[in-house]
């Protein structure tokens, strides 16, 4: 008789030699000791989990002459027959090779016949997925309620292929991958049987390499068997498998996070010359960076990673001496950068591109870190790689942050009293001063020793390079330069002349405020009232509501410093000379001008919009004066302001 490959040779005969599996086993075998067996079962999983080794089984459970049972015998004819298959009453279908709707037929006219030799008909249908739409609906009467004497078994590695009709009329059984140790175990416990002796290293590399897959892991042992005779040596697996010594991986992954391209260069040359396969080499090294990422943030990472002890001591070691930022920001670089090296028609130099990005890329400063330390110098803290500055009082500091931050000043009283010029021989040594943010800090500051004024350096002091609007001025003497200045006083703002900006301070606030305000005709302020005149009532409809007439107050109030009521006035119908051509009020003349078809497309068009409209009604005719094209800043192009 030729040669059985281990894949066929070990294959488990009972329930107890299934490798791994443990859930699906006991609920088998529960339900042929509790005569619980359902009519149709499905298997589902990965390749070489299981599948079609658990629908023979249950195939011997349910025909063995001594059951059913929990076990089978294998010593009855029936087990006998069903492990040589040779049974007449298994019937086992390559759902492949036969799809078509006329097998699916030909197979219900026999299941209608009661068994020849054993208890049930059982029907094993391999690769179930892949019957047509029409055979599994010629299937599903058959399968809802069939023969006492049948029983259906499918197997399948893409259940999500199968039709749901077919899915609910069966009991789901879904396999995992079977376990690095129980992958490990059996595979030495065969070793073993076979008179070979393994190193555990070689063990482990083939389990890796197996994925969870007995069956893919049985016919590399098989074929490391035939090479190394006796006694597996690690090395050995590695020049037959073609596979990348872990060893050689770890070493490019701590020259990386060091930082050392030289070695990089040398491990990998070294990789190329044994004539490894790149693109596996790119899998391990992005396997071992993620064996760092869990040894990191995990707390037991011996149940997520597969590999040895020794293996996972050394991970641990490595990541403890990088930050996770670090190990993180380095393997997205690699995946992003080694995936595209996989598929380049240069894969060495495109894997030699991204380890130079990677030791590029190895400090990674933490965002937070950064944040925390661009708070501290908008604070006025001085940073710590700042030289010079650590010194400096945080009281003087708070000061210097003040008159450098951009303030929203609050209105003073009408009369302050002036504080008494110090004397020179008070004040100290001569410094030039600028004016703090407002009049309440400058009564309010402590006052400061002259030690500690002495020990602010030069460089402290932002004052000099703030541009003031009276830079021009000659410095005053000693004796004027205590006493407050004019500029010590916010200056207000004119409505008139900065209206213009006030829009745009009201635009990034609520924009649909500062829209009803473009349409206002003027606007004049009278002792506590601020006074914005409309045209025409539907323009002021939304502020006049409470909740935008207090936002507008409030934004009147920060803007130009003021402490002012909102007056919303708006004409009586008919007020105006209309004009005798074509009976319009100069205001309603100049709306319709700014409605224009012709005058909207050339704001359009410009990006502009109408700024002034001036009517000439002695010619009883309209005429708009040459627009001024100002960026629209986003704002509609229908707004056109009007004066």
């Amino acid at each position: 008789m030729s040669y059985l490959v281990l894949a066929r040779k070990s294959r488990p005969q009972c329930f107890a030699e299934v490798v791994g599996q443990k859930p699906v086993v006991r609920t088998l075998q529960n339900a042929l000791a509790q005569n619980r067996v359902p009519h149709a079962l499905i298997f589902s999983g990965v390749r070489g989990t299981g599948k079609t080794t658990l629908a023979r089984i249950m195939a011997k459970a349910l025909n063995c002459e001594q059951g059913p049972a929990a076990e089978p015998c294998n010593s009855c004819r029936s087990c006998h027959e069903i492990t040589e298959g040779s049974s007449i009453d298994l019937q086992e279908v390559d759902g492949a090779s036969n799809r078509g709707i006329q097998e699916i037929r030909e197979l219900k006219e026999k299941i209608r016949f009661m068994p020849t030799n054993s208890r049930f008909k059982i029907i094993i249908i391999d690769e179930v997925h892949m019957l047509t739409t029409e055979a599994f609906n010629a299937l599903l009467k058959t399968l809802e309620e069939p023969p006492d004497h049948v029983y259906f078994m499918f197997a399948t590695t893409e259940l999500h292929k199968v039709p749901v009709t077919i899915l609910s009329r069966c009991q789901r059984y879904e396999l995992k991958r079977i376990g690095h140790q129980d992958l490990a175990e059996h595979f030495l416990r065969l070793a073993e049987q076979e008179g070979v002796r393994m190193e555990p290293e070689a063990v482990q590399m083939i389990v890796r390499e197996a994925g969870g897959s007995v069956r893919d892991g049985l016919s590399l042992l098989d074929q490391i068997f035939s090479y190394c005779g006796s006694e597996v040596l690690a090395s050995e697996v590695v020049e037959v498998l073609g596979l990348v010594s872990h060893q050689l991986v770890a070493d490019v992954g701590t020259a990386l996070l060091r930082g050392d391209l030289a070695t990089v260069y040398l491990l990998l040359d070294t990789m190329y010359a044994h004539g490894s396969d790149s693109r596996r080499f790119i899998n391990d090294l992005l396997a071992w960076f993620r064996a760092l990422v869990i040894c990191k943030v995990s707390r037991n990472p011996s149940q997520i990673l597969a590999v040895s002890e020794d293996e996972q001591e050394e991970l641990m070691l490595t990541a403890a001496a990088h930050s996770l930022e670090t190990l993180t920001a380095l393997f997205s670089l690699l995946f992003n950068s080694l995936e595209k090296a996989a598929f380049s028609q240069q894969p060495r130099l495109a894997l030699e591109l991204a380890c130079i990005h990677a030791v590029q890329f190895r400090n990674v400063v933490p965002v937070a870190d950064l944040i925390t330390r661009l708070d501290r110098v908008l604070d006025g803290v001085p940073d710590e790689a700042t030289p010079g500055e650590a010194h400096v009082p945080a009281s003087i500091r708070a000061q210097q942050t003040a008159a450098v931050r951009p303030v929203v000043q609050q209105p003073s009283p009408p009369a302050i009293p002036r504080p008494e010029p110090p004397s020179p021989a008070a004040s100290g040594p001569t410094k030039p001063a600028s004016p703090p943010p407002s009049s309440k800090q400058a009564h309010s500051a402590p006052s400061l020793p002259d030690d500690n004024q002495a020990q602010v350096p030069a460089a402290a002091h932002p004052e000099p390079s703030v541009p003031q609007a009276t830079s021009q001025t000659p410095v005053a003497p000693p004796d004027q330069m205590a006493a407050p200045t004019s500029s010590s006083v916010p200056e207000r703002k004119n409505i008139q002349q900065d209206w213009d900006a006030f829009l745009k301070y009201v635009r990034d606030k609520q924009p649909w405020v500062a829209a009803s305000l473009q349409l206002a005709d003027s606007v004049d302020h009278q002792g506590e009232e601020l006074i914005i005149r409309f045209a025409d009532s539907s323009d002021c409809t939304l502020l006049k509501q409470r909740n935008a007439t207090d936002d507008l107050t409030g934004f009147v109030g920060d803007f130009f410093q003021i402490n002012a009521r909102i007056r919303l006035e708006v004409p009586d119908p008919g007020t105006g000379a209309a004009d005798s051509v074509n009976g319009l009020t100069p205001h309603q003349e100049r709306r319709a001008l700014a409605r224009d078809p012709l005058v909207l497309t050339a704001l359009d068009v410009f990006t502009g919009q109408v700024v002034d409209i001036r009517t000439d009604q002695q010619r009883g005719r309209a005429a708009a004066s040459p627009p001024t094209w100002q960026p629209s800043d986003g704002e509609d192009h229908n707004n056109a302001e009007e004066e």
